[in-house]
């Protein structure tokens, strides 16, 4: 893709990939055409989708997924974001076994994983953890 598209995706400036790239300190590679064109070989990345977790501590509070589950979705849709994975899950804050959450992960069709609170991702540490085994 040209320098300028490439530049406009990343955020900065023509002039600043330009002098990036005359400095040898552009992070993907490049070339420049006879004509003086720059040409950026990077991959086109497809932005991923949003996943959906909802989670409760115990059974009794199951029927409080599905309100979970409405209200970010309701969210998303309201954002124009595509869902492409809505997941539940009961279980204690204190264990951290989370197979579920450690499936959307590592799904790569996932880009975000929208929740409702911060501390059901924060309490997943052993789910995380083995995201890096």
């Amino acid at each position: 893709m040209n320098l300028s598209v490439w530049a406009r995706r990343q955020g900065i400036g023509s002039k600043t990939a330009w002098r990036m790239g005359k400095d040898g300190k552009m992070p993907v590679p490049v070339e420049q055409l006879p004509t003086g064109t720059v040409i950026v070989h990077a991959e086109e990345r497809q932005p991923g989708g949003v996943a959906l977790y909802a989670r409760v501590s115990s059974a009794d509070q199951k029927a409080d997924l599905d309100r979970q589950l409405a209200r970010l979705a309701e969210w998303a849709l309201a954002k124009r974001l595509p869902i492409v994975d809505a997941l539940k899950e009961v279980g204690s804050g204190m264990t951290g076994h989370r197979k579920g959450l450690l499936r959307l992960l590592r799904d790569p069709k996932v880009g975000v994983i929208l929740l409702e609170h911060r501390d059901r991702l924060m309490r997943a540490k052993k789910a995380l953890e083995a995201l890096h085994e």
